[in-house]
C-alpha cells in the first residue's frame, strides 16, 4: 500500500482495474465506500466496490488493497465474492457526493462537490482528507466557468444533509466511456432518486441506450420521473421495438398519451408493434432493418452495414425490396449477408445476389418457431414478411434471446446471476467480520 500521507482523488479509481496476488485482473473499480463521521472527522475508508465477470459487485476492503498505484489496484490475500449490498451506514464516494452542494464554512456559500481525495494515515488506514469544489452555481456541463478549489473536509459542512435536485454532470463524467450497459448496471445500483438525477443529466440518445440495457422496473420508474415532452423525446430516441415493449408495461392511457405526444412518424411504427401479439414475429421484430432496392450496389451495402449505430444482428444483412424503403415496404425480394457482400466487386448489383431460397417469417409466427428458424437455418435474424409481400421488419436473435431469457434476466444479470462464485468455489472468500466495520 502506498506511504503515509499519500493522497488519491477518488474520480481518478473508476474503472481502474483490480488485479489478484497472482496478476490476475479480478475487476474494476466502480465506487469508494466510506463512513462518515460526527463532526468534522474526516470520514474512513473502508473499501472498494468491484464489478467482477457478470456485472456482480463485491466488496474489497481497503485492509486487502497492498497497491493503488501506477493506475491500477493490488489486493492481497482472499477475497469475498458475496454480492456487494450496501448498509445503511455506509456512503458511496461517486455515486452519492460527487455533485453535492454543501457549504463551505468560511464563507458561508453553496459550493458543488467535484471530486473527493482520500490519504493513507500512520495506521495504515485510509481517510476522506480533501474536497475538491466549485464555487458559483452548479452547471450541467463538467468545464464550468467557476472557480475551483481543493478545500480540508473540516472546511465544509452538509454531507450528512438530504438534498434534493442534486446534479450527476460530474459522476457521469467520470464514467463516461462507459458502454451503455456498464452505465446501465451503474444506474440500477444507485438509488432511485440518484438514478432519476442521472437519467435528468444525460442527453435522450444516451438515456434511449441505457433504458433498453436497464430492467423493466427500472425503465418505467426513470420513464415516469420525466416530463411527459421530454419522455416522448427519450421513446423516439429507443429503437421502436425497444419502445413498443416499454410502452407496453404502463397502463393503456399513459402509453397512449406518451404516443401522441411522439412526433407520428416516429409513433407509427410503434403503434404498429404494439398491435402484434407479444410473443410473435410481428411483436419481436424491429421496423428499422438495413433495406436496399435491387438496383444498389455492393459498395452502398457494405456503406450502410457500416454505420455505427446499425447492431451486429442487424448489421449481417441487406434486405432487398421495391420502394417505399421504409417499412412496410413495396414487394420483398430477398437477402444478401454480409459474407457474400465481401465476396463480391463492389459494382456489383445487390438483385444479382438474392437469397430467396428460404421463406420469410409471417408476423403471427410463434416464438418456438422462430427460434427453430433461427437455429435451422444458422441465421442471426430473419425478415418478417406480410400475405402482400411487404417487408415489415426484421426478427434479431437478440430480440428472440430477451423472452426465452427469464423475465427478471437482466436483473439478475446487473446483480452477477444466480450462479456466481459461491463459498463452494474455487475462489476463496473472507469472512463479514473481515469486512473492516
Amino acid at each position: 500500500m502506498a506511504g503515509p500521507g499519500s493522497r488519491v482523488f477518488i474520480s481518478h479509481l473508476a474503472g481502474v482495474s483490480v488485479f489478484d496476488p497472482n496478476g490476475d485482473q479480478v475487476g474494476r473499480v466502480r465506487d469508494v465506500v466510506v463512513a462518515l463521521r460526527i463532526g468534522a472527522r474526516p470520514p474512513r475508508v473502508l473499501g472498494l466496490v468491484v464489478e467482477v465477470v457478470g456485472r456482480r459487485r463485491i466488496f474489497l476492503p481497503m485492509t486487502r488493497v497492498t497497491s493503488l498505484e501506477s493506475g491500477q489496484v493490488l489486493t492481497t490475500g482472499v477475497i469475498n465474492m458475496r454480492r456487494f449490498e450496501q448498509r445503511p451506514t455506509e456512503t458511496l464516494v461517486l455515486a452519492e457526493l460527487l455533485d453535492r452542494r454543501v457549504t463551505e464554512t468560511a464563507t458561508g456559500a453553496e459550493v458543488t462537490v467535484l471530486d473527493v481525495g482520500m490519504v493513507s494515515t500512520r495506521l495504515r488506514e485510509w481517510e476522506v482528507s480533501k474536497v475538491f469544489v466549485q464555487r458559483g452555481k452548479p452547471s450541467r456541463l463538467r468545464k464550468s466557468r467557476g472557480e475551483t478549489v481543493t478545500l480540508d473536509w473540516s472546511a465544509v459542512t452538509g454531507f450528512t444533509l438530504a438534498e434534493e435536485g442534486q446534479g450527476a454532470a460530474n459522476l457521469l463524467a467520470t464514467f463516461e466511456q462507459l458502454r451503455p450497459a456498464d452505465l446501465a448496471s451503474m444506474m440500477h445500483h444507485l438509488s432511485a432518486k440518484r438514478r432519476a438525477e442521472v437519467a435528468a443529466a444525460l442527453d435522450d440518445e444516451r438515456l434511449a441506450d441505457v433504458l433498453e440495457e436497464l430492467p423493466e422496473d427500472d425503465q418505467v420508474e426513470i420513464l415516469g420521473k420525466l416530463q411527459d415532452e421530454r419522455a416522448a423525446d427519450v421513446l423516439e430516441a429507443m429503437d421502436p421495438d425497444d419502445a413498443a415493449d416499454l410502452l407496453s408495461e404502463l397502463p393503456g392511457d399513459e402509453a397512449e398519451r406518451l404516443l401522441q405526444l411522439m412526433e407520428p412518424d416516429e409513433a407509427e411504427p410503434v403503434r404498429r408493434l404494439l398491435s402484434y401479439e407479444e410473443n410473435t414475429a410481428g411483436g419481436l421484430m424491429t421496423t428499422e432493418p438495413i433495406i436496399l432496392e435491387p438496383d444498389a450496389t455492393v459498395a452502398e451495402a457494405l456503406a450502410r452495414v457500416r454505420v455505427r449505430d446499425h447492431k451486429p444482428a442487424l448489421a449481417a444483412q441487406v434486405y432487398v425490396c421495391r420502394p417505399p424503403n421504409e417499412t412496410p415496404t413495396g414487394k420483398y425480394l430477398g437477402t444478401v449477408h454480409f459474407q457474400r457482400l465481401l465476396r463480391e466487386p463492389p459494382f456489383t448489383l445487390l438483385g444479382s445476389l438474392l437469397d430467396d431460397d428460404l421463406d420469410p417469417l409471417p408476423p403471427d409466427t410463434p416464438l418456438p418457431l422462430i427460434t427453430s428458424y433461427l437455429a435451422t437455418y444458422n441465421l442471426v435474424a430473419a425478415p418478417v414478411v406480410d400475405e402482400a409481400d411487404h417487408l415489415l421488419g426484421a426478427v434479431t436473435v437478440d430480440d428472440v434471446l430477451d423472452h426465452l431469457l427469464p423475465e427478471d434476466w437482466r436483473e439478475a444479470a446487473l446483480h452477477g446471476g444466480e450462479n456466481g462464485p459461491t463459498e463452494d468455489s474455487t475462489v476463496e472468500h473472507e469472512s463479514e467480520a473481515h469486512r473492516g466495520r
